[in-house]
C-alpha cells in the first residue's frame, strides 16, 4: 500500500508506482486531499490498476480501506511530509491515511520530503526517532536543490533506493541465495499451418510470479517461457520459446546448472503429426487432424532429479488430489501444486489462485484463494523447507 501526501514530490509517485508494478508488486494507492492537488487519482489508478483510496472511501460501509491495509504486505508512504510524520508519531487519526497507519500491522517505510530547515527542526527529528522506535524504516531524504531554491537535505530519496528498501523489508531472508531456480511458464504453441496453432489458455502469470519471488529471495533465476503478454521480470535470465520441443531443449540445456526446477508451464500434450506449409482453406467436408504426443518434460526432469528439488503443477477439472498424487509419484516429484481450473478465481489468466500442495510424505496443504505472488511465496517456502531437510541445515542461505 502506497500513501501519497501533499508534497511537491508527489509527482514522483507516478514513477514510483510504475517502478513497483514493473518489479512485480501489486500496489494500492492512498492519497491525501492535499496530494490530489499535485497528482490526480486517475493517473495513479491507471498505473496501479486499482481504484485509489481517498478520504471519501472511508464513508463506504463495506470499508474497503481496512480490507486493503490488512491484505497489504507493507505500507510505504512516499512522499511523507512533516505534517504527515507528526500525525503518525502522535497517533492522530484525522484522515484516511493516518487511520490506516494505526490499523496497519505490517512493516512501514517512510520516505520524507520537505524543505531543509523543516527537516532539520527538532520536532521533525524527534518524530522520526519515535517512529523508528516503533519499527518504521526511514529511507532518505536525499540532499540537493529543493523546490524553495535552498540546497540541503529534504529531497525525496531516489526511486531505486526506495524500491531496494521495500524489497529488503519484504524479502529480508534472501533464503534462496544459494539456489539456481529454473522456472517454466506460459503455454506452448504447436503450429498447424502458417496461421493456426494448438495451445491452451495459460497466461504465464503463475510461473512469472514464481520467477519474480525466487529472484527477490536471492536465487539466480532462469525463466523459460512460452508465448505470453507479460514482460520478463527484472533480474531474471529469460529464454522465450514457442513449441513444446523448444521448451524441452531449453530446459534440458540448463538442467545441469539448476538446483531447483519449478515447472509451471502448461505444455501442449500433443502436436500435429505434420505441419502444413500453406494455409488450410475452409471446406464443407470435415477435417481430421493427426496428432502425436509431445515429450513429457517434467517426467524427463524427474527421472534425472538427483539432488535437485523438482516441483510440478497440475491443472485439473476434477478428482484434484487423486490425479495430482498420481503425477507426483509417476514423475518423481518432490512437490506438486494442483488447482481446479473450474473454480472461480483459480482458472487461467486470473490474478489469483487456489491451490493444493502435495508432497512425497502424503502431506496435503490446501491454500485459500490468494494473489498469485502470495501463492508463489508459499511454494518457495516449501522449497526452502525441503532444502533444509535434505541438507540438515536450518539456517538461511
Amino acid at each position: 500500500m502506497l500513501g501519497v501526501t501533499g508534497s511537491i514530490a508527489a509527482y514522483k509517485a507516478v514513477e514510483l508506482v510504475r517502478a513497483l508494478t514493473t518489479a512485480g508488486a501489486d500496489v494500492r494507492v492512498v492519497m491525501t486531499a492535499s496530494a490530489q492537488r499535485f497528482v490526480t487519482p486517475l493517473t495513479l489508478a491507471t498505473l496501479s490498476r486499482y481504484p485509489v483510496l481517498t478520504d471519501e472511501s472511508a464513508w463506504d460501509a463495506r470499508m474497503p480501506h481496512l480490507a486493503a491495509v490488512h491484505e497489504a504486505d507493507l505500507l510505504l508512504v512516499a512522499p511523507a511530509t512533516a505534517g504527515r510524520i507528526a500525525r503518525f508519531a502522535h497517533g492522530l487519526a484525522d484522515d484516511l491515511l493516518s487511520t490506516l497507519f494505526l490499523a496497519c500491522t505490517r512493516p512501514v517505510v517512510l520516505a520524507p520530503a520537505m524543505d531543509a530547515d523543516m527537516y532539520r527542526h527538532p520536532a521533525v527529528q524527534e518524530n522520526l526517532a519515535r517512529l523508528r522506535t516503533w519499527g518504521a524504516r526511514i529511507v532518505g531524504p536525499a540532499t540537493g536543490e529543493l523546490a524553495s531554491g535552498v540546497r540541503g537535505p529534504g529531497r525525496l530519496a531516489e526511486i531505486g533506493e526506495i524500491i531496494q528498501t521495500v524489497t529488503e523489508m519484504l524479502c529480508p531472508q534472501r533464503d534462496l541465495s544459494s539456489e539456481v531456480v529454473l522456472v517454466t511458464a506460459g503455454p506452448t504453441y504447436e503450429p498447424l499451418d502458417p496461421v493456426r496453432y494448438l495451445s491452451s489458455r495459460a497466461s504465464g502469470k503463475m510461473g512469472y510470479a514464481v520467477a519474480k519471488e525466487a529472484a527477490a529471495r536471492g536465487a539466480r533465476t532462469i525463466l523459460v517461457s512460452g508465448p505470453s503478454a507479460l514482460s520478463p521480470p527484472r533480474g531474471v535470465e529469460f529464454i522465450g520459446v514457442e513449441t513444446a520441443m523448444q521448451m524441452r531443449a531449453a530446459v534440458l540445456d540448463r538442467l545441469a546448472a539448476a538446483t531447483v526446477i519449478i515447472k509451471a508451464a502448461a505444455v501442449s500434450d500433443y502436436r500435429p503429426a505434420h505441419r502444413i506449409e500453406s494455409k488450410l482453406t475452409k471446406r464443407d467436408a470435415p477435417l481430421t487432424l493427426e496428432l502425436v504426443p509431445n515429450p513429457d518434460i517434467l517426467r524427463e526432469v524427474g527421472a534425472q532429479k538427483g539432488a535437485r528439488i523438482v516441483v510440478g503443477f497440475a491443472a485439473e477439472t476434477g478428482e484434484l488430489v487423486q490425479r495430482a498424487r498420481q503425477k507426483l509419484v509417476a514423475k518423481h516429484l518432490d512437490l506438486i501444486v494442483a488447482n481446479d481450473v473450474t473454480q472461480e478465481g483459480a482458472g487461467f489468466a486470473c490474478e489469483t489462485n487456489r491451490v493444493v500442495i502435495l508432497d512425497q510424505d502424503g502431506g496435503v496443504e490446501e491454500l485459500p484463494l490468494l494473489p498469485k505472488r502470495q501463492v508463489a511465496r508459499r511454494i518457495l517456502d516449501r522449497v526452502v523447507s525441503l532444502r533444509q531437510q535434505k541438507t540438515g541445515c536450518t539456517g538461511q542461505g
